[in-house]
């Protein structure tokens, strides 16, 4: 981890504000239409970020500027309490001393935030594509290395070869319009969830924070209920992007697995967004999840749209 040192000369760095959420999206998309070929960040997406509760926007995020030309942009977030910590750095090309300038500051940061957590070091990851516009051999050099792969799966989906499936004996889905059953799909997603690399515990109320709640359409995440088992899967999606529909979460219980619960859950997405007339659909996978979960995608027709690698730095604490 290198100290913190002054901007590169011509460029500057200040927090980010609510009202910088246009700004912010424009340059992701700027970033986007260059790694992965067109615009793919919502301007929704970003506001949630910035409004998230747990962000401290005056310490947690940065803007790099050149001019009044915004170049580069930084978030930190601390979802584990402890060594974890996560953030995201975005740069046009061509600007690898403001690039690095970030680094050091966001670095500086989370060690200071698993510091506070009580934590002996701070293991920071990033998520970049894998044809990024960040310098990779100065990440390296950093002492950064990529960690694991998750593949962006997507389909074309249509009403005739997409019709809405029909349910397995014993199963029988519902979608989350009570609380109790939204607090349930917090629940089984937690347990689902456990044995996955990157697993974070988030309480009901962070949970409703991480996705929104405020914009969410619970028509659109359903609970498998599976007789002999209770509610044993959860499909949450939603239809907020322009590019695709999504699917943010297929999670089985680890002892309703086996019995094809997954491909229905996968099958009845299909189904629903073909007869919302959206034409393509996409989710993203853990190459080495435990379930094998990227197989099943397969099976069904998902296929790679691109690639995105987990990098992860492991940092001394500092003085919080």
């Amino acid at each position: 981890m290198t100290a913190p040192t002054a901007s590169p000369p011509g460029l500057s760095v200040r927090p980010a504000t609510s009202d910088d959420a246009g700004a912010i999206c424009a340059l992701l998309n700027e970033i986007d239409i260059l790694e992965i070929g067109r615009p793919d960040t919502e301007l929704a997406a970003i506001q949630g970020d910035l409004k998230h509760p747990e962000v401290d926007l005056e310490r947690d995020s940065w803007l790099l500027l050149d001019g009044a030309r915004l170049i580069g942009y930084g978030l930190l977030w601390d979802d584990s309490g402890g060594e974890r910590i996560d953030i995201d750095h975005y740069i046009v090309p061509g600007q690898l001393p403001g690039a690095l300038h970030l680094f050091d500051l966001m670095e500086t940061r989370a060690a200071e935030r698993a510091a506070a957590n009580g934590a002996p070091r701070a293991v920071v990851h990033l998520h970049l594509t894998l044809n990024p516009t960040m310098d990779l051999p100065a990440l390296r050099a950093r002492g950064w290395q990529p960690v694991r792969r998750y593949n962006v799966m997507a389909r074309q989906l249509s009403p005739s070869d997409d019709p809405l499936p029909p349910s397995p004996p014993g199963v029988s889905l519902r979608p989350c319009l009570e609380e109790a059953d939204r607090r349930r799909a917090h629940a089984l997603l937690q347990e689902a969830m456990t044995e996955h690399f990157d697993f974070q515990y988030r309480t009901y109320t962070q949970w409703l924070d991480d996705i929104d709640a405020e914009r969410v359409d619970w028509s659109l995440i359903w609970l498998a209920h599976v007789d002999g088992l209770g509610d044993a899967g959860l499909l949450r999606t939603h239809d907020d992007r322009a590019s695709m529909a999504w699917i943010g979460n297929l999670a089985v219980l680890r002892q309703a697995r086996g019995r094809g619960l997954g491909s229905h859950l996968l099958r009845h997405a299909f189904g629903h967004y073909a007869a919302l007339g959206r034409d393509r659909i996409g989710l993203g996978v853990d190459t080495d999840n435990t379930s094998n979960a990227l197989a099943l995608y397969e099976r069904h027709g998902m296929t790679l749209d691109y690639g995105v690698d987990t990098w992860e730095s492991t940092l001394p604490v500092t003085a919080a």
